[in-house]
């Protein structure tokens, strides 16, 4: 049995124990009667993976801890304003109450959450809970129980199950926001983004440009906008990143991630003054972009040696190749349900190119333009 294996199967078993306590909190009242956006609970068959089954279990623990009216009032607290809680440090604190039961399977969950997406222990717990939306949050004053549910791990789902202080299971409808108040535990993308483009960055950005005694040029996104930043209304803020590709000083493609953790909303103009590409880094005058979309699934070992084996077979032919449709075919089938999602690319951005460029897909827009970066 591998270590995934076993360390799921331990998780599974604490979760489950937790489960049995918080069972037995009383329950703190009737749900709300304005539910016209939920239904009873049917059977269905989302596509789980390894994180989201660890994330489901953890919402079916929580939820049979708020009965207690203490512990609800700390959760309600935790998470106003939009804030993301912490589930370890929320769990572990003196004054937790019911939620102290949870604190060592919580513990337990995280680590499934590091190994499944290739993460070290260093990239820190990552398992949070947020309330599904802002609308929510005056039912949520007023008394009306919570139910709690994993965010759902496709993009498209139409429908998720959610969990009330009985243990009972409902099904949501994904396609709009409910007026039950609904807590969705899921991974904080943004930590996990940055431990996962360290991987990518390791693995796939090739040896280091020596410094230049004057200076380098550079790229600078002056402006971006997303039409569609592939994220629905269950999934909260997006996490975009980079995938800038060329061949390095050696004559081997390399692939030099960059986060943009601004990008959080579509239909917004960011002007971030970021440096997208270090041409010091570069063979050519001419390099590639992929944006895509961090979800909570992303095993960024594994997506870091599936890059790595289809660029390994592009070679220097002594002239510019493009280079994203390799990065994307190289991207495994199975993870286009969720997983990185693809937001848009940009073909042979040049050092000299300036001012608006759409992207491939009609998704995104920006605004570049040269940049000198002095030695001094």
């Amino acid at each position: 049995m591998s270590t995934a294996t076993t360390l799921r199967a331990a998780v599974g078993a604490a979760l489950a124990l937790a489960l049995a306590a918080t069972a037995q909190t009383a329950y703190a009242g009737p749900a709300s009667a304005r539910t016209e956006a939920l239904q009873p609970a049917r059977p269905h068959t989302p596509a789980h993976t390894s994180v989201h089954t660890v994330e489901d279990d953890t919402a079916r623990a929580l939820a049979g801890s708020v009965g207690d009216t203490a512990w609800r009032a700390r959760l309600a607290a935790a998470t106003a304003g939009g804030a993301e809680a912490d589930l370890a440090a929320l769990t572990a604190r003196p004054d937790a109450g019911a939620g102290r039961r949870l604190a060592a399977p919580v513990a337990a969950a995280n680590s499934a959450v590091l190994t499944a997406k290739g993460l070290g222990a260093g990239a820190g717990p990552l398992l949070r809970v947020r309330l599904g939306d802002a609308s929510m949050r005056a039912a949520l004053d007023a008394g009306t129980a919570p139910w709690v549910a994993a965010a759902p791990a496709d993009d498209d789902a139409t429908s998720f199950t959610a969990y009330d202080a009985r243990g009972r299971a409902h099904t949501v409808d994904a396609t709009r926001v409910p007026e039950q108040p609904l807590y969705l535990v899921d991974v904080d993308a943004g930590r996990a983004l940055a431990a996962g483009t360290g991987i990518l960055r390791q693995a796939l950005g090739g040896p280091a440009a020596a410094a230049a005694a004057t200076g380098w040029w550079a790229t600078r996104i002056d402006s971006v906008e997303l039409s569609d930043d592939e994220e629905p209304w269950f999934k909260g803020d997006a996490e975009v990143y980079a995938l800038v590709t060329g061949f390095g000083l050696d004559g081997k493609v390399r692939v030099d991630p960059v986060d943009m953790p601004y990008l959080d909303s579509d239909g917004t103009v960011y002007r971030p003054n970021q440096l997208l590409v270090n041409w010091s880094s570069y063979k050519y005058n001419l390099a590639d972009v992929v944006l895509m979309e961090e979800d909570g699934d992303t095993n960024y070992q594994a997506l870091a040696k599936a890059i790595a084996a289809v660029l390994l077979t592009v070679t220097d032919q002594g002239a510019y190749v493009p280079l994203v449709n390799a990065v994307l075919d190289a991207i495994p089938t199975e993870w286009w349900t969720d997983d990185p999602d693809y937001v848009d690319s940009w073909y042979t951005l040049a050092r000299t190119s300036s001012g608006t460029l759409n992207g491939a897909r009609g998704n995104g827009r920006m605004s570049v333009s040269p940049y000198y970066v002095s030695a001094f």
